[in-house]
Protein backbone atom coordinates (compact mmCIF):
# COMPACT_ATOMS: atom_id res chain seq x y z
CA UNK A 1 0.00 0.00 0.00
CA UNK A 2 1.57 3.22 -1.04
CA UNK A 3 0.83 6.56 1.13
CA UNK A 4 2.00 10.23 0.59
CA UNK A 5 4.96 11.90 2.02
CA UNK A 6 5.48 15.18 3.39
CA UNK A 7 7.84 16.37 1.42
CA UNK A 8 5.97 15.33 -1.53
CA UNK A 9 6.49 18.17 -4.18
CA UNK A 10 3.83 19.71 -6.88
CA UNK A 11 3.03 16.73 -9.69
CA UNK A 12 5.41 17.03 -12.64
CA UNK A 13 3.03 16.95 -16.58
CA UNK A 14 0.78 14.98 -16.50
CA UNK A 15 2.24 12.04 -18.99
CA UNK A 16 0.50 11.83 -22.43
CA UNK A 17 -2.35 9.17 -22.00
CA UNK A 18 -2.81 8.93 -18.22
CA UNK A 19 -5.49 9.84 -15.88
CA UNK A 20 -4.86 11.94 -12.93
CA UNK A 21 -7.08 11.88 -9.69
CA UNK A 22 -6.66 14.90 -7.27
CA UNK A 23 -9.33 14.45 -3.95
CA UNK A 24 -9.34 18.25 -2.98
CA UNK A 25 -11.76 17.04 0.34
CA UNK A 26 -13.13 13.79 1.65
CA UNK A 27 -9.81 12.24 2.82
CA UNK A 28 -8.55 12.28 6.33
CA UNK A 29 -12.07 13.73 6.94
CA UNK A 30 -15.95 12.85 7.19
CA UNK A 31 -17.26 15.89 4.70
CA UNK A 32 -15.72 18.28 1.99
CA UNK A 33 -15.84 15.91 -0.74
CA UNK A 34 -14.35 17.45 -4.15
CA UNK A 35 -12.35 14.94 -6.85
CA UNK A 36 -11.04 16.62 -9.63
CA UNK A 37 -9.74 14.23 -12.55
CA UNK A 38 -8.11 15.37 -15.52
CA UNK A 39 -7.30 13.97 -19.24
CA UNK A 40 -5.79 15.93 -22.03
CA UNK A 41 -5.73 18.89 -20.55
CA UNK A 42 -9.49 18.87 -19.49
CA UNK A 43 -10.54 18.35 -16.05
CA UNK A 44 -14.10 16.89 -14.40
CA UNK A 45 -14.71 17.30 -11.09
CA UNK A 46 -17.03 14.96 -8.75
CA UNK A 47 -18.80 16.81 -5.80
CA UNK A 48 -17.75 19.64 -4.03
CA UNK A 49 -19.39 19.84 -0.65
CA UNK A 50 -18.36 21.46 2.80
CA UNK A 51 -17.06 20.92 6.13
CA UNK A 52 -18.84 21.41 9.50
CA UNK A 53 -17.11 23.34 12.52
CA UNK A 54 -15.47 22.13 15.51
CA UNK A 55 -15.40 23.88 18.59
CA UNK A 56 -11.27 24.74 17.98
CA UNK A 57 -13.02 26.97 15.08
CA UNK A 58 -14.92 29.89 16.54
CA UNK A 59 -17.44 31.81 14.62
CA UNK A 60 -16.72 29.74 11.40
CA UNK A 61 -20.02 28.81 9.36
CA UNK A 62 -18.76 26.30 6.98
CA UNK A 63 -15.28 24.70 5.52
CA UNK A 64 -14.60 24.81 2.08
CA UNK A 65 -12.16 22.62 -0.48
CA UNK A 66 -8.99 24.66 -1.55
CA UNK A 67 -9.68 25.98 -5.30
CA UNK A 68 -6.43 27.11 -5.82
CA UNK A 69 -5.03 24.06 -7.58
CA UNK A 70 -7.64 24.64 -10.28
CA UNK A 71 -8.30 28.76 -9.83
CA UNK A 72 -6.40 29.34 -13.07
CA UNK A 73 -8.18 26.09 -15.08
CA UNK A 74 -11.67 27.30 -14.83
CA UNK A 75 -12.01 27.59 -18.27
CA UNK A 76 -10.51 23.64 -18.81
CA UNK A 77 -13.76 22.19 -16.18
CA UNK A 78 -15.90 20.37 -18.24
CA UNK A 79 -18.11 19.63 -15.40
CA UNK A 80 -18.99 18.70 -12.02
CA UNK A 81 -21.21 15.57 -11.18
CA UNK A 82 -22.83 15.28 -8.24
CA UNK A 83 -23.29 12.53 -6.64
CA UNK A 84 -26.15 12.86 -4.37
CA UNK A 85 -27.73 15.67 -2.79
CA UNK A 86 -26.37 15.77 1.05
CA UNK A 87 -24.17 19.29 1.81
CA UNK A 88 -21.12 17.10 2.12
CA UNK A 89 -20.95 16.81 -1.37
CA UNK A 90 -22.89 19.55 -2.75
CA UNK A 91 -22.29 22.21 -0.19
CA UNK A 92 -18.98 23.99 -1.97
CA UNK A 93 -20.66 24.37 -5.58
CA UNK A 94 -22.29 28.07 -4.85
CA UNK A 95 -18.65 29.40 -3.98
CA UNK A 96 -17.21 27.71 -7.03
CA UNK A 97 -19.84 29.18 -9.23
CA UNK A 98 -19.21 32.35 -7.78
CA UNK A 99 -15.43 32.17 -9.73
CA UNK A 100 -17.20 30.61 -12.99
CA UNK A 101 -20.82 30.63 -13.01
CA UNK A 102 -21.64 28.80 -16.40
CA UNK A 103 -19.74 25.55 -14.87
CA UNK A 104 -22.11 22.75 -15.87
CA UNK A 105 -23.85 20.83 -13.20
CA UNK A 106 -24.79 17.30 -13.98
CA UNK A 107 -27.06 14.68 -11.70
CA UNK A 108 -30.31 13.34 -10.76
CA UNK A 109 -33.48 15.09 -10.64
CA UNK A 110 -33.33 15.42 -6.91
CA UNK A 111 -29.69 16.50 -6.62
CA UNK A 112 -30.08 19.10 -9.43
CA UNK A 113 -33.32 20.10 -7.58
CA UNK A 114 -31.29 20.81 -4.24
CA UNK A 115 -28.26 22.66 -5.70
CA UNK A 116 -30.62 25.15 -7.64
CA UNK A 117 -32.75 25.94 -4.81
CA UNK A 118 -29.58 26.71 -2.77
CA UNK A 119 -27.57 28.24 -5.88
CA UNK A 120 -31.30 30.55 -5.97
CA UNK A 121 -30.39 32.21 -2.72
CA UNK A 122 -26.79 33.33 -4.04
CA UNK A 123 -28.49 34.67 -7.47
CA UNK A 124 -26.79 32.31 -9.53
CA UNK A 125 -28.38 30.37 -12.74
CA UNK A 126 -27.28 27.36 -13.63
CA UNK A 127 -26.13 25.09 -16.57
CA UNK A 128 -27.94 21.66 -15.64
CA UNK A 129 -27.69 18.52 -16.58
CA UNK A 130 -29.88 15.90 -15.54
CA UNK A 131 -29.01 12.15 -15.95
CA UNK A 132 -30.28 8.97 -14.11
CA UNK A 133 -28.96 5.53 -13.31
CA UNK A 134 -28.16 3.35 -16.79
CA UNK A 135 -27.68 6.89 -18.77
CA UNK A 136 -23.93 7.85 -20.33
CA UNK A 137 -22.59 10.65 -20.93
CA UNK A 138 -20.08 12.22 -22.82
CA UNK A 139 -18.83 15.12 -20.81
CA UNK A 140 -15.66 16.56 -22.89
CA UNK A 141 -13.10 13.91 -23.25
CA UNK A 142 -14.56 12.02 -19.78
CA UNK A 143 -16.87 9.12 -21.35
CA UNK A 144 -19.70 9.15 -18.03
CA UNK A 145 -22.28 6.09 -17.27
CA UNK A 146 -24.39 6.57 -13.92
CA UNK A 147 -25.14 3.45 -11.84
CA UNK A 148 -28.32 3.70 -9.37
CA UNK A 149 -26.98 3.06 -5.96
CA UNK A 150 -28.55 3.15 -2.21
CA UNK A 151 -27.89 6.11 0.62
CA UNK A 152 -29.86 8.06 3.00
CA UNK A 153 -31.04 10.42 0.71
CA UNK A 154 -32.87 9.20 -2.55
CA UNK A 155 -31.34 9.46 -6.10
CA UNK A 156 -27.95 8.52 -5.61
CA UNK A 157 -25.66 7.88 -8.33
CA UNK A 158 -21.80 6.34 -8.75
CA UNK A 159 -20.11 7.40 -11.85
CA UNK A 160 -17.55 5.35 -14.40
CA UNK A 161 -15.66 7.48 -16.05
CA UNK A 162 -14.39 6.14 -19.39
CA UNK A 163 -11.07 7.56 -20.77
CA UNK A 164 -8.15 5.91 -22.96
CA UNK A 165 -6.32 5.23 -19.98
CA UNK A 166 -9.18 3.17 -18.28
CA UNK A 167 -12.29 3.30 -16.34
CA UNK A 168 -12.31 4.48 -12.94
CA UNK A 169 -15.26 4.16 -10.81
CA UNK A 170 -16.40 6.32 -8.01
CA UNK A 171 -18.55 5.00 -6.07
CA UNK A 172 -19.96 8.02 -3.92
CA UNK A 173 -21.92 7.69 -1.01
CA UNK A 174 -23.43 4.22 -0.84
CA UNK A 175 -24.61 1.23 1.08
CA UNK A 176 -26.64 -2.17 -0.57
CA UNK A 177 -29.91 -1.96 1.68
CA UNK A 178 -31.61 -4.94 0.15
CA UNK A 179 -35.21 -3.72 1.60
CA UNK A 180 -35.19 0.08 0.65
CA UNK A 181 -37.86 2.47 1.11
CA UNK A 182 -38.08 3.82 -2.12
CA UNK A 183 -37.54 -0.40 -3.24
CA UNK A 184 -34.15 1.40 -5.82
CA UNK A 185 -31.56 -1.70 -4.95
CA UNK A 186 -27.69 -0.64 -5.41
CA UNK A 187 -27.47 -2.04 -8.80
CA UNK A 188 -25.22 -4.68 -7.92
CA UNK A 189 -25.54 -6.07 -11.70
CA UNK A 190 -24.14 -2.93 -13.24
CA UNK A 191 -21.17 -3.13 -11.08
CA UNK A 192 -20.45 -6.79 -12.35
CA UNK A 193 -20.66 -5.67 -16.11
CA UNK A 194 -18.30 -2.51 -15.33
CA UNK A 195 -16.14 -5.34 -13.70
CA UNK A 196 -16.37 -7.19 -16.93
CA UNK A 197 -15.00 -4.90 -18.93
CA UNK A 198 -12.47 -3.66 -16.33
CA UNK A 199 -12.23 -1.28 -13.32
CA UNK A 200 -8.86 0.10 -13.45
CA UNK A 201 -9.27 1.91 -10.62
CA UNK A 202 -12.28 2.04 -7.49
CA UNK A 203 -12.41 4.87 -5.13
CA UNK A 204 -15.03 3.74 -2.70
CA UNK A 205 -16.77 5.50 0.45
CA UNK A 206 -14.86 4.24 3.26
CA UNK A 207 -17.03 5.78 5.93
CA UNK A 208 -18.14 2.60 7.56
CA UNK A 209 -14.89 0.76 7.01
CA UNK A 210 -14.78 -0.45 10.60
CA UNK A 211 -17.82 -1.87 11.15
CA UNK A 212 -18.26 -5.40 10.91
CA UNK A 213 -21.33 -7.47 9.06
CA UNK A 214 -23.95 -4.98 7.04
CA UNK A 215 -25.99 -2.17 7.53
CA UNK A 216 -29.27 -2.69 8.85
CA UNK A 217 -32.03 -1.83 6.60
CA UNK A 218 -34.04 1.23 6.63
CA UNK A 219 -37.35 0.06 7.67
CA UNK A 220 -36.09 -1.45 10.80
CA UNK A 221 -36.42 1.77 12.07
CA UNK A 222 -40.24 2.38 11.31
CA UNK A 223 -41.14 -0.20 13.94
CA UNK A 224 -39.00 1.74 16.87
CA UNK A 225 -40.65 5.19 15.98
CA UNK A 226 -44.02 3.32 16.29
CA UNK A 227 -42.91 2.61 19.71
CA UNK A 228 -41.98 6.13 20.59
CA UNK A 229 -44.53 7.61 19.04
CA UNK A 230 -47.66 5.34 21.18
CA UNK A 231 -45.42 6.02 24.12
CA UNK A 232 -45.28 9.80 23.79
CA UNK A 233 -48.02 12.28 25.73
CA UNK A 234 -46.93 15.58 24.60
CA UNK A 235 -45.16 16.99 21.49
CA UNK A 236 -42.62 15.04 19.64
CA UNK A 237 -39.95 16.89 18.44
CA UNK A 238 -37.40 14.90 15.65
CA UNK A 239 -34.29 16.57 14.37
CA UNK A 240 -33.00 15.03 11.18
CA UNK A 241 -30.56 15.99 8.36
CA UNK A 242 -32.77 18.38 6.54
CA UNK A 243 -32.05 15.95 3.36
CA UNK A 244 -33.16 13.11 4.96
CA UNK A 245 -35.89 12.26 2.78
CA UNK A 246 -36.42 8.45 3.45
CA UNK A 247 -36.10 8.82 7.49
CA UNK A 248 -38.96 12.31 7.22
CA UNK A 249 -40.98 9.84 5.40
CA UNK A 250 -40.92 7.37 7.88
CA UNK A 251 -41.83 10.03 10.61
CA UNK A 252 -44.85 11.12 8.27
CA UNK A 253 -46.25 7.63 8.20
CA UNK A 254 -45.89 7.57 12.88
CA UNK A 255 -47.41 10.83 12.63
CA UNK A 256 -50.49 9.85 10.09
CA UNK A 257 -50.80 6.38 12.22
CA UNK A 258 -50.99 8.48 15.37
CA UNK A 259 -53.60 11.25 14.98
CA UNK A 260 -50.58 13.84 14.80
CA UNK A 261 -50.12 16.97 12.75
CA UNK A 262 -46.75 17.53 11.48
CA UNK A 263 -44.81 20.82 11.27
CA UNK A 264 -41.38 21.55 9.49
CA UNK A 265 -39.50 23.90 11.18
CA UNK A 266 -36.09 25.90 9.87
CA UNK A 267 -35.46 27.15 6.10
CA UNK A 268 -33.73 24.55 4.77
CA UNK A 269 -35.90 21.67 6.16
CA UNK A 270 -38.96 23.50 4.80
CA UNK A 271 -37.20 24.20 1.72
CA UNK A 272 -35.54 20.49 0.96
CA UNK A 273 -39.23 18.25 2.31
CA UNK A 274 -41.20 20.89 -0.30
CA UNK A 275 -38.72 19.95 -2.94
CA UNK A 276 -39.24 16.37 -2.32
CA UNK A 277 -42.81 16.43 -2.32
CA UNK A 278 -43.35 18.21 -5.48
CA UNK A 279 -40.72 15.72 -7.03
CA UNK A 280 -42.49 12.66 -5.66
CA UNK A 281 -40.06 11.75 -3.35
CA UNK A 282 -42.04 12.49 -0.53
CA UNK A 283 -45.73 11.37 0.14
CA UNK A 284 -47.88 12.96 2.39
CA UNK A 285 -50.92 11.94 3.11
CA UNK A 286 -53.49 14.79 2.42
CA UNK A 287 -53.73 17.61 5.63
CA UNK A 288 -51.22 15.64 7.75
CA UNK A 289 -48.58 18.61 7.42
CA UNK A 290 -49.57 22.13 8.86
CA UNK A 291 -47.89 25.20 8.86
CA UNK A 292 -45.80 25.92 12.47
CA UNK A 293 -47.96 28.67 13.24
CA UNK A 294 -51.15 26.55 13.24
CA UNK A 295 -49.79 24.02 16.04
CA UNK A 296 -51.36 26.67 19.16
CA UNK A 297 -54.40 25.21 18.11
CA UNK A 298 -53.33 21.99 18.80
CA UNK A 299 -53.35 19.76 21.77
CA UNK A 300 -49.88 18.28 22.17
CA UNK A 301 -50.59 15.08 21.86
CA UNK A 302 -51.44 15.54 18.28
CA UNK A 303 -48.40 17.70 17.65
CA UNK A 304 -45.16 16.60 15.85
CA UNK A 305 -42.38 19.23 14.92
CA UNK A 306 -39.24 18.23 12.42
CA UNK A 307 -36.62 20.34 12.43
CA UNK A 308 -32.64 20.48 11.96
CA UNK A 309 -29.87 20.23 14.50
CA UNK A 310 -29.39 16.60 14.88
CA UNK A 311 -25.30 17.75 15.08
CA UNK A 312 -25.84 19.84 17.39
CA UNK A 313 -24.80 22.86 15.64
CA UNK A 314 -25.18 26.01 17.39
CA UNK A 315 -27.97 28.16 15.09
CA UNK A 316 -30.05 25.16 14.31
CA UNK A 317 -33.15 25.07 15.86
CA UNK A 318 -32.76 22.02 17.90
CA UNK A 319 -30.15 23.90 19.69
CA UNK A 320 -31.81 27.43 20.82
CA UNK A 321 -34.62 24.84 21.79
CA UNK A 322 -32.03 23.71 23.99
CA UNK A 323 -30.41 26.96 25.06
CA UNK A 324 -34.24 28.42 25.62
CA UNK A 325 -33.82 30.78 22.45
CA UNK A 326 -35.98 29.70 19.94
CA UNK A 327 -39.99 30.46 19.74
CA UNK A 328 -40.35 26.74 20.54
CA UNK A 329 -39.90 26.00 24.29
CA UNK A 330 -39.27 22.59 25.31
CA UNK A 331 -41.51 21.53 28.04
CA UNK A 332 -41.96 18.49 31.11
CA UNK A 333 -43.07 15.25 29.14
CA UNK A 334 -41.94 16.61 25.68
CA UNK A 335 -39.83 13.93 23.81
CA UNK A 336 -36.97 14.75 21.51
CA UNK A 337 -35.82 12.05 18.67
CA UNK A 338 -32.29 12.50 17.48
CA UNK A 339 -32.57 10.26 14.01
CA UNK A 340 -29.27 10.98 13.00
CA UNK A 341 -25.81 9.50 14.03
CA UNK A 342 -23.53 11.14 15.26
CA UNK A 343 -20.73 12.53 12.74
CA UNK A 344 -17.13 12.53 14.21
CA UNK A 345 -16.47 15.71 16.17
CA UNK A 346 -19.74 16.58 17.12
CA UNK A 347 -20.39 13.89 20.20
CA UNK A 348 -19.55 16.71 22.34
CA UNK A 349 -21.96 19.43 20.76
CA UNK A 350 -24.59 16.44 20.95
CA UNK A 351 -24.44 16.29 23.65
CA UNK A 352 -24.52 19.17 25.29
CA UNK A 353 -27.46 19.53 23.18
CA UNK A 354 -28.71 16.09 24.94
CA UNK A 355 -28.02 17.64 28.32
CA UNK A 356 -30.26 20.66 28.32
CA UNK A 357 -33.34 19.00 26.11
CA UNK A 358 -33.27 17.10 29.19
CA UNK A 359 -32.86 19.51 31.75
CA UNK A 360 -36.14 21.00 30.47
CA UNK A 361 -37.79 17.63 31.12
CA UNK A 362 -37.73 16.18 27.46
CA UNK A 363 -37.28 12.76 27.06
CA UNK A 364 -34.07 12.31 24.18
CA UNK A 365 -34.72 9.77 22.18
CA UNK A 366 -31.43 9.20 20.06
CA UNK A 367 -28.99 6.48 18.53
CA UNK A 368 -27.43 5.46 22.58
CA UNK A 369 -30.66 4.55 23.56
CA UNK A 370 -32.72 3.30 21.17
CA UNK A 371 -32.35 2.10 17.36
CA UNK A 372 -33.70 5.27 15.45
CA UNK A 373 -30.76 5.81 12.95
CA UNK A 374 -29.05 3.29 10.86
CA UNK A 375 -26.15 4.41 8.69
CA UNK A 376 -26.25 5.50 5.01
CA UNK A 377 -23.37 3.50 4.21
CA UNK A 378 -21.82 -0.36 3.66
CA UNK A 379 -20.01 -1.85 6.36
CA UNK A 380 -17.41 -3.88 5.93
CA UNK A 381 -19.63 -7.27 4.86
CA UNK A 382 -21.20 -5.00 2.27
CA UNK A 383 -17.86 -3.65 1.12
CA UNK A 384 -16.17 -7.30 1.08
CA UNK A 385 -19.10 -8.09 -0.79
CA UNK A 386 -18.93 -5.62 -3.48
CA UNK A 387 -15.16 -5.70 -4.10
CA UNK A 388 -15.55 -9.25 -5.19
CA UNK A 389 -18.09 -7.99 -7.70
CA UNK A 390 -15.92 -5.10 -8.81
CA UNK A 391 -12.33 -7.06 -8.82
CA UNK A 392 -11.02 -3.59 -9.40
CA UNK A 393 -7.02 -3.85 -10.32
CA UNK A 394 -6.56 -0.69 -8.59
CA UNK A 395 -7.82 0.35 -5.21
CA UNK A 396 -8.39 4.00 -3.89
CA UNK A 397 -10.36 4.56 -0.54
CA UNK A 398 -11.35 7.67 -0.92
CA UNK A 399 -14.63 9.65 1.95
CA UNK A 400 -13.19 8.57 5.93
CA UNK A 401 -10.73 9.76 8.23
CA UNK A 402 -7.30 7.67 8.16
CA UNK A 403 -8.75 4.76 10.35
CA UNK A 404 -11.51 4.31 7.75
CA UNK A 405 -9.35 4.78 4.39
CA UNK A 406 -6.60 2.02 5.92
CA UNK A 407 -9.72 -0.47 7.39
CA UNK A 408 -10.94 -0.12 3.69
CA UNK A 409 -7.63 -0.64 1.98
CA UNK A 410 -7.59 -3.88 4.14
CA UNK A 411 -11.01 -5.04 3.04
CA UNK A 412 -9.85 -4.51 -0.48
CA UNK A 413 -6.26 -6.33 0.12
CA UNK A 414 -8.19 -9.32 1.79
CA UNK A 415 -10.33 -9.50 -1.58
CA UNK A 416 -7.09 -9.85 -3.57
CA UNK A 417 -6.20 -6.20 -4.66
CA UNK A 418 -1.66 -6.40 -5.00
CA UNK A 419 -0.83 -4.12 -1.82
CA UNK A 420 1.06 -2.22 -4.55
CA UNK A 421 -2.15 -1.65 -6.35
CA UNK A 422 -3.45 0.15 -3.21
CA UNK A 423 -3.43 3.98 -2.94
CA UNK A 424 -3.96 5.57 0.53
CA UNK A 425 -3.81 9.36 0.07
CA UNK A 426 -4.93 12.65 1.34
CA UNK A 427 -6.50 15.79 0.47
CA UNK A 428 -4.01 17.09 -2.24
CA UNK A 429 -2.63 14.26 -3.11
CA UNK A 430 -2.42 13.59 -7.40
CA UNK A 431 -2.60 9.84 -8.25
CA UNK A 432 -1.58 9.31 -11.55
CA UNK A 433 -2.99 6.00 -13.59
CA UNK A 434 -0.72 5.51 -16.45
CA UNK A 435 -0.40 2.11 -18.18
CA UNK A 436 -2.58 0.35 -15.82
CA UNK A 437 -1.03 1.03 -12.72
CA UNK A 438 -2.39 3.98 -10.09
CA UNK A 439 0.63 5.59 -8.11
CA UNK A 440 1.07 8.71 -6.39
CA UNK A 441 2.66 11.90 -8.28
CA UNK A 442 2.53 14.80 -5.98
CA UNK A 443 0.92 17.21 -3.98
CA UNK A 444 -0.79 20.08 -4.17
CA UNK A 445 -2.17 22.38 -2.02
CA UNK A 446 -5.49 21.59 -0.51
CA UNK A 447 -6.07 22.93 2.77
CA UNK A 448 -9.08 24.35 4.30
CA UNK A 449 -10.99 27.40 3.13
CA UNK A 450 -13.16 28.88 6.09
CA UNK A 451 -16.40 30.72 5.63
CA UNK A 452 -17.57 33.14 8.21
CA UNK A 453 -20.76 34.87 6.96
CA UNK A 454 -19.87 36.46 3.64
CA UNK A 455 -16.35 36.22 4.06
CA UNK A 456 -14.54 33.33 2.24
CA UNK A 457 -11.19 32.33 3.11
CA UNK A 458 -10.43 33.67 6.54
CA UNK A 459 -7.25 33.04 7.88
CA UNK A 460 -5.33 30.96 10.41
CA UNK A 461 -4.06 34.09 12.01
CA UNK A 462 -7.88 35.32 12.78
CA UNK A 463 -9.02 32.40 13.60
CA UNK A 464 -5.59 31.89 16.43
CA UNK A 465 -6.68 34.96 17.56
CA UNK A 466 -10.04 34.09 17.91
CA UNK A 467 -9.04 30.87 20.20
CA UNK A 468 -6.70 33.44 22.31
CA UNK A 469 -9.68 35.59 22.88
CA UNK A 470 -11.58 32.93 23.74
CA UNK A 471 -9.43 31.01 26.23
CA UNK A 472 -7.38 33.89 27.26
CA UNK A 473 -8.97 36.99 27.39
CA UNK A 474 -7.47 40.67 25.87
CA UNK A 475 -5.63 42.98 27.88
CA UNK A 476 -4.94 46.37 26.35
CA UNK A 477 -2.78 49.42 27.27
CA UNK A 478 -3.24 53.41 26.22
CA UNK A 479 -0.47 55.10 26.00
CA UNK A 480 0.26 58.96 24.97
CA UNK A 481 3.41 59.92 24.14
CA UNK A 482 5.04 63.42 22.71
CA UNK A 483 5.85 62.88 18.84
CA UNK A 484 9.16 64.39 18.87
CA UNK A 485 10.77 63.34 21.95
CA UNK A 486 8.99 60.04 22.82
CA UNK A 487 7.93 61.26 26.25
CA UNK A 488 4.91 60.24 28.31
CA UNK A 489 2.40 62.53 28.14
CA UNK A 490 -0.49 60.21 29.81
CA UNK A 491 -0.81 57.34 30.83
CA UNK A 492 0.04 54.30 30.99
CA UNK A 493 -3.64 52.86 31.33
CA UNK A 494 -4.11 49.28 31.01
CA UNK A 495 -7.93 47.35 30.99
CA UNK A 496 -8.46 43.75 30.91
CA UNK A 497 -11.47 41.97 29.66
CA UNK A 498 -12.16 37.99 29.66
CA UNK A 499 -8.57 37.05 31.16
CA UNK A 500 -9.78 37.06 34.42
CA UNK A 501 -7.71 39.93 35.70
CA UNK A 502 -8.64 42.92 37.58
CA UNK A 503 -7.98 45.86 36.29
CA UNK A 504 -6.62 47.30 39.44
CA UNK A 505 -4.24 44.48 39.52
CA UNK A 506 -2.19 46.42 36.41
CA UNK A 507 -0.54 48.86 39.03
CA UNK A 508 1.75 47.11 39.71
CA UNK A 509 3.25 46.75 36.02
CA UNK A 510 2.26 50.17 35.02
CA UNK A 511 5.83 51.35 36.56
CA UNK A 512 7.54 48.82 34.19
CA UNK A 513 5.73 50.01 31.21
CA UNK A 514 6.72 53.70 32.21
CA UNK A 515 10.33 52.70 33.04
CA UNK A 516 10.56 50.80 29.41
CA UNK A 517 9.14 53.71 27.11
CA UNK A 518 11.42 56.82 28.97
CA UNK A 519 14.18 54.44 28.28
CA UNK A 520 13.31 54.05 24.72
CA UNK A 521 12.94 57.94 24.94
CA UNK A 522 16.79 58.44 25.91
CA UNK A 523 17.75 56.11 23.50
CA UNK A 524 16.26 58.22 21.09
CA UNK A 525 13.05 55.63 19.57
CA UNK A 526 9.84 57.76 18.53
CA UNK A 527 8.56 55.27 16.16
CA UNK A 528 5.18 54.58 17.49
CA UNK A 529 5.17 50.53 16.27
CA UNK A 530 8.69 50.34 17.78
CA UNK A 531 6.89 51.56 21.09
CA UNK A 532 3.77 49.16 20.85
CA UNK A 533 5.99 46.63 21.03
CA UNK A 534 8.35 47.28 23.96
CA UNK A 535 4.89 47.38 25.43
CA UNK A 536 3.27 44.69 24.36
CA UNK A 537 6.61 42.61 25.16
CA UNK A 538 6.92 44.30 28.82
CA UNK A 539 2.88 43.91 29.78
CA UNK A 540 3.10 40.22 28.10
CA UNK A 541 5.97 39.09 30.28
CA UNK A 542 4.31 40.59 33.59
CA UNK A 543 1.16 38.74 33.10
CA UNK A 544 3.15 35.13 32.02
CA UNK A 545 5.20 35.47 34.77
CA UNK A 546 2.23 36.85 37.25
CA UNK A 547 -0.89 34.82 36.23
CA UNK A 548 0.62 31.85 33.84
CA UNK A 549 -1.79 33.21 31.35
CA UNK A 550 -1.22 34.40 27.49
CA UNK A 551 -3.63 37.05 26.98
CA UNK A 552 -3.92 39.02 23.62
CA UNK A 553 -1.93 42.21 24.60
CA UNK A 554 -3.69 45.18 22.48
CA UNK A 555 -1.05 48.44 22.40
CA UNK A 556 -2.46 51.83 21.44
CA UNK A 557 0.46 54.49 21.51
CA UNK A 558 -0.52 57.74 20.35
CA UNK A 559 1.38 60.65 19.34
CA UNK A 560 0.70 64.27 19.86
Amino acid sequence: MSHPHPELGPPPRLPEGGLRVTPLGGLGEIGRNMTVFEYGGRLLIVDCGVLFPEEEQPGIDLILPDFSSIRDRLDDIEGIVLTHGHEDHIGGVPFLLREKPDIPLIGSKLTLALIEAKLQEHRIRPYTLEVAEGERERIGPFDCEFVAVNHSIPDALAVAIRTPAGMVVHTGDFKMDQLPLDNRLTDLHAFARLSEEGIDLLLTDSTNAEVPGFTPHERDISNVLRQVFAGARKRIIVASFASHVHRIQQILEAAHEHGRRVAFVGRSMVRNMGIARDLGYLKIPPGLVVDVKTLDDLPDDQVVLVCTGSQGEPMAALSRMANRDHQIRIVQGDTVILASSLIPGNENAVYRVINGLTRWGANVVHKGNAKVHVSGHASAGELLYFYNICRPKNLMPVHGEWRHLRANAELGALTGVPHDRIVIAEDGIAVDLVEGKAKISGKVQAGYVYVDGLSVGVGEPALKDRKILGDEGIVSVFVVVDASTGKITGGPHVHARGSGIEDSAFVDVIPRITEVLERSAQDGVVEPHQLQQLVRRTLGKWVSDTYRRRPMILPVVVEV
